[in-house]
């Protein structure tokens, strides 16, 4: 029987020989994401507007840096179309760039809002939008892009609320993308938890502040750059050859609805109580 198989990369089960992209890739989640496909054995080719302090590295190998400003749609498409004439494809992408400082939104201005906006959501459309003008000419295999997502996008975001809406946009346009796209490019969400990186503090504050912000986590913990990094490996694999449009939730479990700690019925030990006894 003939295999209709598409969107999956030509590569081992694992990612080993996949070229991958990892927009961001220089630090923080984007880096584990980049580590975790390095160690997969896939050329992982890591952009962002400044290189790292440190090159990206893991399993023996390093990621490769390219200077880019994802909020540019035509140097976007250059870039890709660089990264597929000088190794000969692309396999993934993995649109990992964004984020936004702490404000209310009658503190910001509208410009403010609007270019956290651009970040989280215009910028991943441009660099879909030229992966996909490569991948759809590498028939039957065409390529897998996975979006990073955040809880922030399927709850009220208090303090960051224009991310949260183009989080929750983002998912959507996933969606979207998988039924355009298929069956050439598989396209999914990885919608990320709370994560602990070297900017954790700025989010949740000293080390005391993340472990109470962590005890609140069903599993105990903050999510690891690794974790999101082996979600978007997976997702890019042979393993989820048949996975489009769908959303990822990686949050150890969520988040504990605060009407049961304040409620006086029902009680149950909350995830704090439960990593003390």
């Amino acid at each position: 029987m003939t295999d209709t198989r598409q969107g999956v990369p030509p590569a081992g089960r694992h990612g080993a020989g996949q070229v991958v992209v990892v927009t961001g890739g220089t630090r923080g989640v984007g880096a584990g994401i980049a580590r975790s496909f390095l160690a997969a054995g896939a050329h992982v080719v890591v952009c962002a507007r400044r290189p790292p302090e440190s090159p990206v590295e893991a399993g023996g190998a390093a990621a490769e840096f390219r200077p880019l400003d994802l909020r540019d749609p035509e140097a976007a498409r250059t870039f890709f179309a660089d990264v597929a004439a000088d190794h000969g494809r692309l396999d993934v992408l993995v649109n990992n760039a964004g984020g936004s400082p702490f404000g209310l939104l009658a503190d910001a201005s509208p410009t403010r809002q609007a270019k956290i906006v651009e970040l989280n959501l215009l910028a991943p459309l441009y660099a879909s939008l030229a992966a996909y003008e490569v991948m759809r000419a590498q028939r039957p295999a065409g390529g897998s892009i996975t979006m990073i997502g955040s809880v922030s996008g399927t709850r009220p975001s208090p303090g960051t609320g224009a991310y949260g809406a183009a989080k929750a946009g983002l998912e959507n346009l996933a969606s979207t993308m998988a039924v355009e796209w298929a069956p050439t490019v598989r396209v999914n969400t990885v919608v990320l938890g709370l994560a602990r990186t070297e900017s954790a503090h700025l989010h949740y504050g000293d080390e005391a502040g993340i472990a109470e912000v962590a005890r609140t986590v069903p599993l105990g913990r903050l999510a690891e750059p690794s974790d999101a990094g082996d979600a978007c490996v997976f997702l890019a694999s042979e393993g989820a050859r048949y996975i489009s449009g769908a959303a990822l939730r990686l949050h150890g479990g969520g988040e504990r609805p605060a009407f049961l700690d304040a409620a006086s019925a029902n009680k149950q030990p909350s995830a704090r109580e439960r990593v003390s006894e």
